[in-house]
Parts: C-alpha cells; structure tokens; sequence
C-alpha cells in the first residue's frame, strides 16, 4: 500500500487530506511545517509528498532544498498544494502544483498516475 504524507500547517487540510487518501486506499502521515517533516520523511519513507509552500519555522522551498539534496530522498515525488497564488513557481520540479481550494478528484487523479495506479 502506498503512503503518502502531508505537509501543511493546517490540521483542517491535514484532516481532509488524510481522510481523501485513506478512503481511495492509501496510508498517511504527516508533518505540521518543514522543519519536522524531513525527520518525519526519513522515519515514514513516504512514496509520494503533498507539501503546502506558507508554513511557520520553515517554508515548503527550504523543506524541499534539503529533501532534494539527500540521495536517499531526493526522487520522492512531490506535488504542492498551496493557498499561494503562481505556487507552480516556487518548486520547479514539483510533478503538480495545485491551488487551494483543490478538486479532490484531480488530486486523486494526479497521484494515481505518480504512483501507478
């Protein structure tokens, strides 16, 4: 079973992220801001990150410098969902950038074809 985990300073998305992956089959962890979420990464090894870009103690684009520049970490796959506005531009070689308020279908969508399913 695939995990994915969640990086957002909003439980409420946490929340309602957790509850759309868990009830399409996926397992979840998650991480409140950038700054714990590498630890979390390295204990979870997730398969794919949705990562939010405002976050207090550390932005998503530092989060995803330091996951990029470890070898172990570096191909997981990350899609941003962001409130942010040109979000798309802050991690270029995020695989989607989605703005909230999301279809949680094209979500769904994006990450099943990350993942293969």
């Amino acid at each position: 079973m695939a995990k994915i985990m969640i990086v957002d300073d909003d439980p409420n998305i946490v929340t309602y992220l957790t509850d759309i992956f868990t009830d399409n089959g996926y397992q979840t962890c998650s991480a409140s801001d950038g700054a714990k979420a590498l630890d979390v990464v390295k204990a979870e090894r997730p398969d794919l990150i949705t990562l939010d870009i405002e976050m207090p103690e550390e932005w998503g684009p530092r989060f995803y410098r330091k996951l990029s520049q470890d070898p172990e970490l570096k191909r997981i796959p990350v899609v941003v969902v962001s409130g942010l506005a040109g979000n798309k531009y802050a991690i270029p070689k995020a695989v989607a950038a989605l703005t909230k308020p999301f279809d949680p279908d094209e979500l769904l969508g994006i990450v099943g074809s990350v993942l293969g399913r």
